[in-house]
């Protein structure tokens, strides 16, 4: 493993402050697997970012854009084409689909319509 000694310490905090809020919450176990697994990529974890910041429907194109500038660091102009159709490519098949299961978010795809439904 080739962590500093500071990311470390910022996991072991990090585990210590969630393990603290799980001790004062009632959900069950599976439930806070489920709630782990959703958070695991970073991914997913930007999208409901992206979606709690702009409170409302956003197409998944331009979701998409949005998760690329902060997965980057760079405004949409610096990121290339063909890495925002990659990361649309992976919210569509991938992400999107376990964030609508879960009920965190709803899908037009008529419209390619991603709706923040559980996020408020």
């Amino acid at each position: 493993m080739t962590a500093t000694p500071n990311s470390e310490s910022d996991c072991v905090d990090f585990v210590l402050a969630v393990l603290d809020e799980l001790e004062g919450c009632d959900a069950s176990a599976e439930t806070v697997d489920d709630a782990f697994g959703l958070l695991a990529a970073q991914r997913r974890r930007l999208l409901l970012s992206v979606m709690r910041t702009y409170g409302e429907s956003l197409t998944l194109p331009d979701a998409a854009e949005e998760v690329a500038v902060r997965e980057t660091g760079c405004q949409v102009p610096n990121i290339s084409a063909e890495r925002v159709h990659e990361i649309y490519l992976s919210l569509y098949h991938d992400h999107l689909p376990r964030l609508v299961d879960a009920g965190l978010l709803e899908y037009d795809q008529e419209r390619d319509l991603v709706v923040p439904i559980g996020l408020e």
